[in-house]
């Protein structure tokens, strides 16, 4: 499978390209663009900030960019918090996507948005405050009028990041649970 890999807030940190070797271990081949170019950041505040000054519209011109050459050959799109919604995004507006992997983040859905039956699935802490049980109800009945086929499993106590081994969110029995289960997704499609 060929995944596009999208970093969070904090920037393409060792925790990403980990998730990545993962993946490739797997038998997939996988890309981590650096939409910060470089930049990574040691808090969520720092990161924050970093983005709202490069802006969503950029962000996502970068992401495409980075996918562009590789969109042809269908690509499963994924990321960790703000690079989960960047991969939701490029994910409803690419047709040969093939899939849909959320990693402690969602986004909005353009009411426009229509896929043929996307395979997602979604992985996140409950509760996280960034993906309440509104908000996800919500994102639920939203990606299932689209179209797509969602998935979502929940991991109680762990932190928003739980993936993440360097920050204090990490959750190792969370951490492994999920990449056992994403890792099947994966296989599946």
């Amino acid at each position: 499978m060929n995944i596009m890999l999208f970093h969070s807030t904090y920037g393409l940190r060792p925790a990403v390209r980990a998730a990545a070797d993962r993946l490739r271990a797997a038998g997939h081949e996988v890309w981590t663009p650096d939409l910060f170019e470089g930049r990574t950041f040691e808090t969520v505040e720092e990161g924050m900030t970093f983005n709202d000054g490069i802006g969503k519209e950029e962000l996502l011109r970068r992401a495409v960019l980075a996918a562009a050459p590789y969109s042809e050959r269908g690509l499963v799109y994924a990321g960790f918090s703000l690079g989960a919604s960047i991969a939701q995004t490029l994910a409803l507006g690419d047709e040969k996507a093939l899939g849909l992997l959320l990693l402690h983040g969602t986004s909005d859905i353009a009411e426009s948005a229509s896929v043929d039956e996307l395979p997602v699935q979604l992985h996140v802490a409950e509760p996280d405050p960034f993906e309440t049980d509104d908000w996800l109800s919500a994102w639920y009945l939203q990606m299932q009028r689209a179209g797509a086929d969602v998935e979502i499993y929940r991991y109680a106590g762990a932190g928003h990041l739980y993936t993440d081994p360097d920050l204090p969110d990490y959750d190792e029995e969370a951490a492994e649970a999920t990449w056992r289960v994403a890792l099947g997704f994966l296989d599946s499609l």
